[in-house]
């Protein structure tokens, strides 16, 4: 009997098949319908699986461009309280730097996204930066359970699809069996 069907976030859970006998008869399919079915289901998981994986990429980048700009930020407020002036190289164009001196740094600018950068003082960006780098990893975290239950709903269907296969070829088998064979 196959369980009760449920989700983890959108990505729907795999049954799996005990009986293959009862699961086709429940389902109204055939063999080949319900092989056609749960090959569907699995390139439905593969594709799930790839916008997962881009997206924990993207937060495996972001993670330590976060943790670089809370350095930055608090090495600005370090220096701002001693009267030597950081200098320091920074990326101007992709490959093209320049230095800077920099004094007094009250405050920061940063890039928001969509061409959009604002002016924080260095508390606040040190307290944004923050909530961003916890928001990111708590992402990173939920996409990784994600990942592991998808993994887990493919290896269910691939076996559902290899018992329903195999009991097709057992069928087969038992109506060759039974079948008189012609002189």
């Amino acid at each position: 009997m196959a369980e009760a069907i449920t989700e983890r976030r959108g990505i729907p859970a795999a049954s799996f098949v005990q009986d293959v006998q009862s699961y086709l008869t429940q389902s109204g399919l055939d063999v080949n319908s319900a092989l056609a079915f749960l090959q569907e289901r699995l390139q439905q998981y593969r594709v799930v699986e790839m916008k997962l994986l881009a997206q924990q990429r993207d937060l495996q980048a972001k993670i330590p461009d976060i943790e670089k700009c809370l350095g930055i930020v608090a090495t600005l407020q370090a220096k701002k309280d001693s009267s030597e002036a950081l200098i320091t190289d920074f990326e101007v164009a992709e490959g093209i730097y320049s230095r800077a001196k920099i004094e007094d740094a009250e405050s920061v600018c940063l890039w928001l996204g969509a061409n959009v950068m604002l002016q924080y003082s260095c508390e606040e960006a040190t307290a944004l930066l923050q909530t961003n780098l916890e928001n990111a990893k708590a992402s990173l975290e939920v996409l990784v359970a994600d990942l592991q239950f998808l993994r887990d709903q493919v290896t269910i269907t691939q076996v559902t699809t290899a018992r329903v296969y195999n009991w097709d070829v057992h069928q087969r088998r038992l109506r060759q069996a039974t079948t008189p064979k012609e002189s």
